[in-house]
């Protein structure tokens, strides 16, 4: 189907540093002289001995560059065609709390032609897995993740109340890296990177949040930009919490609209003449009120609301029908019973969150009002997990040290954006709001899902147009769309197979 285009538990530990970083280095937000740093020393992984593991010492306070350093983590694969290599290409996969290193460890990150010719470079930024990591008590993660939809100003209390120990417990445990892990910081630490490689200029993939890093990464050094291209792109000029709230759960919206008119014009589909979005409705109503009960108990809205996101996929819409049909029934199986959240995926994640974005809600009252805003503007779905994390920074006590603005890029060569239509994560208005801000071709894939350039993505338009860039500096013409390719339907009766969105809020898979 083509799409209309739119208009517009524990503590963790600590790793030390090894390595030595030196050279003329300023506060974040001021150009800075080429940092000298010593070569990686690359060794095997552990438990991944064909790719290489090393590390990057930077300072821990880059406005003090002779004071406490911190490791950052990095894994390579070496580039498939060394007679014609071009160089090294950096990337993160998003978060904020990705791992870039366990996603090179774990497979090839670009197409076949990228691989040939560069190295695949995955970096841990400060505070995550191989790099120096924040100390954040995990129980108070998941209590404080947990607490995110209070009914009262008693549970808004209790979750400001959860959110300033959990924070707290970051400060008090990782002393100065806790007040240092903002995206400036990353910025700085990347053209570190940059340097230890031995690269002139920055060749760079960002998928999602990983895309602010490359945002910011050309504000603060365009001249030693090669190529950047940033796949989901975040919005970092945003400001209030109901423009969040309100463009992160639209597209779900959409997606579950589509749902509907298939699943009533479709004769394979499970609710095939029973007006689905009367079902669901009825279905929600009963939620609300705690009466919808499935194999194991109680369905509340948020667990409901599972499959209303498991529609962002059109292969799953099949198994979304019957999931919807047996729950109606009350012929749920076990394994057809699906929950939103589980454990929190990474306890460092509020800590970088709060530095780099400011949605201050005051109250219950006001988060109630936007609420209900959310009702009657997406009268289907209601709500989006997203939404959840304007919710994050509620009394944390954590400064925003790189608070929302404009994007301001002068003097960098083209940038390549990439925007899902139909993305749940990093939504299409963003992408266009980013591009048109940066200057930066925008690439549109009309489909589905969050990012879209991969080896086994699913636009070999995008990967074509990526890779000409990449390789031969040759943008993608202004306004390049490509087609969807996903195929609605799909068998099976597995909810578990749902989409489900990371805990994290725009980790990229």
């Amino acid at each position: 189907m083509r799409a209309k285009r739119p208009r517009n538990r524990a503590l963790l530990t600590f790793v030390a540093g090894a390595l030595a970083v030196s050279g003329a280095v300023v506060a974040p937000g001021v150009a800075s002289a080429e940092p000298t740093v010593k070569p990686i020393d690359w060794q095997p992984c552990p438990n991944a001995p064909t790719v290489d593991c090393g590390f990057v010492e930077v300072p821990v306070d880059w406005a003090n560059p002779a004071g406490e350093k911190i490791q950052i983590g990095l894994a390579r694969r070496k580039a498939k065609d060394p007679a014609k290599r071009i160089g090294a290409v950096l990337m993160d996969p998003g978060g904020p709390g990705g791992s870039g290193v366990a996603s090179v460890k774990g497979s090839e990150q670009f197409t076949e032609a990228v691989r040939a010719r560069f190295d695949q470079v995955g970096f841990d930024p400060r505070g995550i897995n191989t790099s120096s990591k924040l100390l954040c008590d995990a129980d108070l993660a998941n209590k404080a993740t947990a607490a995110r939809h209070p009914t009262s100003q008693a549970d808004f209390d209790q979750l400001a109340s959860l959110n300033r120990q959990l924070h707290d417990s970051c400060r008090t445990n990782s002393g100065k890296l806790a007040e240092n892990v903002d995206n400036l910081n990353t910025v700085r630490d990347m053209d570190a990177i940059r340097a230890a490689l031995g690269e002139q200029k920055l060749t760079y993939v960002g998928y999602s949040y990983g895309s602010v890093m490359g945002q910011q990464y050309a504000e603060k050094f365009p001249h030693r930009v090669r190529a950047l291209v940033l796949d989901g792109n975040m919005d970092h000029s945003m400001n209030t919490a109901w423009d969040f709230m309100r463009s992160e759960t639209a597209p779900v919206e959409q997606a579950f609209i589509e749902f509907a008119k298939w699943c009533d014009t479709t004769a394979k589909c499970a609710l095939y003449g029973q007006d689905t979005k009367k079902v669901y409705a009825e279905l929600r109503a009963k939620a609300k009120a705690g009466t919808l009960v499935g194999p194991n108990g109680k369905v509340d809205f948020y667990s409901l609301s599972s499959y209303a996101f498991g529609t962002t996929r059109p292969a799953q819409w099949g198994t979304v029908a019957t999931a919807l049909r047996g729950l109606r029934d009350g012929a749920v199986t076990d394994s057809a019973v699906t929950t939103l959240a589980g454990p929190i995926a990474n306890i460092a994640y509020p800590t970088i969150w709060c530095s780099d974005w400011r949605y201050p809600v005051r109250d219950y009252a006001e988060y109630k009002e936007l609420r209900d805003r959310l009702d009657k503007r997406f009268p289907n779905v209601q709500w989006s997990p997203y939404v959840d994390h304007a919710m994050t920074c509620v009394n944390s006590g954590t400064k925003t040290t790189n608070p929302q603005r404009r994007l301001d890029i002068k003097g960098a060569p083209p940038l390549v954006m990439i925007g899902n239509i139909h993305d749940p994560a990093t939504v299409y208005e963003w992408n266009v709001t980013a591009a048109r801000q940066s200057g930066a071709r925008l690439i549109t894939y009309e489909g589905w899902g969050h990012t879209a350039y991969r080896q086994s993505g699913p636009s070999p338009c995008v990967n074509v147009a990526v890779d000409e860039y990449l390789i031969n500096l040759k943008p993608p013409r202004w306004g390049l769309t490509c087609p969807a390719t996903e195929v609605p339907g799909g068998t099976g009766v597995d909810a578990r197979e749902l989409q489900q969105p990371e805990v994290g809020p725009y980790l990229a898979g």
